[in-house]
This record gives C-alpha cells, structure tokens and sequence, in this order.
C-alpha cells in the first residue's frame, strides 16, 4: 500500500464533497457567477429533456434569472459516492433532495432525485465535468419531465 497515494485520494475526496456542497450553497446562495467557477469550461449539464447546456457560456445562460423566479431554494445532497477513473477524474453519484420557494404564489416544489457526475483535476482544482440530474420523484415542481432514475421494476 502506498501511504502518499492514499492520503493524496483522500484530500482529493475532500475537495470533490467540497466542490459538491460549494454548488447547493451558491444555488441557494443565487451566487451563479459562483456556481459556473465549479465547471470546466467544455462541460455538458443535463438537468431534464430539454434543459441542460454544453460549454461554460450555454450553461451560464442557464442560470439567468434563477433569482426572479425562486425567492429560496434548498439542496440537501447526501455524502456522494465516488468513483475513481484515474488520479484526475471521478465518477460520483450523489442522492438529493431540492426545494423550491417561487416568486409566483404556488406551492413550494420538491424534487428527489440523484445527480450522476464526472468531476475532473484541472490547474489543481477538482471542477465539474458533466452532471446529469435523474429523477425519482417530485411534488409541485416546476419542470415536468425530468430524466429517469433508471430504477428497475
């Protein structure tokens, strides 16, 4: 066992939850400016059928106007599971629960669900490569078709 390389995965691991709990506060926080920092520039989102984004600057667009239409928002994710692919990139799939307070009068939206990353080391910095949203189930939520969990019958 090499102890060197052990410690290094788990300071990395530390990096990877801290990047993870760093994107719920600053949507929380409506910090977008924040939360497009925790991308690489070539990242692909997919948060349901047609709304996601490829590239920092289509996802930046993605983020516009978060702040008029929530008055608050609050993502609890669970402590991710973390796959290694090499010493720069994981795979993580990490359970979550959201919920939405609008600026319309409505009901508060809720919606469970996991989020399936690729996170990778660049310049130092673990940031987020891909992430997809993949839901299980909401209430009052606002988007209508999200993708499949995936769950077998």
């Amino acid at each position: 066992m090499d102890l060197e390389k052990e410690l290094q995965r788990l300071i990395d691991e530390r990096e990877i939850e801290r990047v993870m709990a760093d994107y719920a506060y600053y949507l929380d926080m409506n910090m977008p400016e924040q939360m497009a920092e925790l991308f690489v520039d070539d990242c692909e989102v997919d948060y349901a059928p047609n709304f996601g984004a490829t590239g920092i600057e289509a996802y930046k667009k993605t983020l516009d106007g978060i702040g008029s239409f929530f008055r608050g928002t609050s993502h609890h994710n669970s402590t991710p599971a973390i796959n290694w692919v090499s010493p720069t990139e994981v795979n993580t799939r990490t359970v979550l629960v959201a919920i939405h307070r609008y600026t319309k009068e409505r009901p508060d939206g809720i919606l469970y669900g996991q989020y399936f990353d690729t996170l990778v080391k660049r310049d130092g910095k673990w940031k987020f490569k891909k992430r997809v949203l993949k839901t299980t189930m909401t209430t009052d939520y606002h988007v209508k078709a999200g993708n499949e969990i995936g769950r077998n019958p």
